[in-house]
């Protein structure tokens, strides 16, 4: 396990889960889009995603953000929620009758980093599994998966760098090749217990080891 101090409090998840949430339910009714009650902190720029999933089953229902920090965090994670429930070309837009069976979760990322190896066959040990988010570019393809999809999909690195690759649309092999980069990053990440329910900070290192 990495030592990681925490940028974002157990408050500011909380805020940032529940301006997601005002910001997909009022999108998504078509009403005046809500004022933003969120700390100064939200004025630097910072990464993040916001994830829809079904509740209770847990598929996933749209999954938007902005991996580098572009933005004041408050416009991308408003940009991010919008996204999320409308703009996923994978999904349909969601519906009025989908918002009390839909959980809202909020990924606060730190930058990417690339990964600097002597030999692309050492970039699974520079991978670590609950901790890191990956994105793969070659050429203009490029993929992004965030540290929370192998946890719950039970992939070790090397398969998470695979599943990195097909989701940018090259051979899952493609990051043993010469040419391709590997960047990682880290996240924060605070999810609804159930629609409109409590906030907390997912531990992902933790559901990682308790997956082994």
């Amino acid at each position: 396990m990495r030592n990681k101090i925490a940028m974002f409090s157990d408050e500011d998840g909380r805020l940032a889960v529940r301006a997601a949430r005002s910001v997909v339910e009022s999108h998504v009714r078509k009403e005046k889009a809500p004022k933003l009650d969120l700390p100064s902190n939200f004025k630097n720029k910072s990464g993040v995603f916001v994830t829809l999933t079904t509740h209770p089953e847990g598929d996933l229902r749209g999954c938007i953000g902005y991996p580098e920090p572009l933005l004041a965090l408050d416009e991308a994670l408003r940009d991010s929620a919008v996204s999320a429930c409308s703009r996923d070309p994978r999904f349909p837009p969601v519906k009025p009758s989908e918002l009390d069976a839909t959980k809202v979760e909020v990924s606060l990322l730190t930058p990417p980093e690339e990964v600097m190896v002597r030999k692309p066959a050492e970039l699974p040990s520079h991978v670590k599994v609950g901790v890191d988010g990956l994105i793969v570019h070659r050429g203009w393809n490029r993929g992004l998966l965030l540290p929370q999809v192998p946890v719950e999909l039970g992939w070790d690195s090397e398969e998470f760098l695979s599943q990195a690759c097909l989701k940018a649309g090259l051979p899952p092999d493609a990051w043993l090749q010469e040419g391709t980069k590997v960047f990682k990053f880290q996240a924060e990440v605070f999810s609804e217990d159930a629609p409109r329910g409590e906030v907390r900070r997912r531990s992902l290192d933790e559901e990682h080891g308790a997956c082994r």
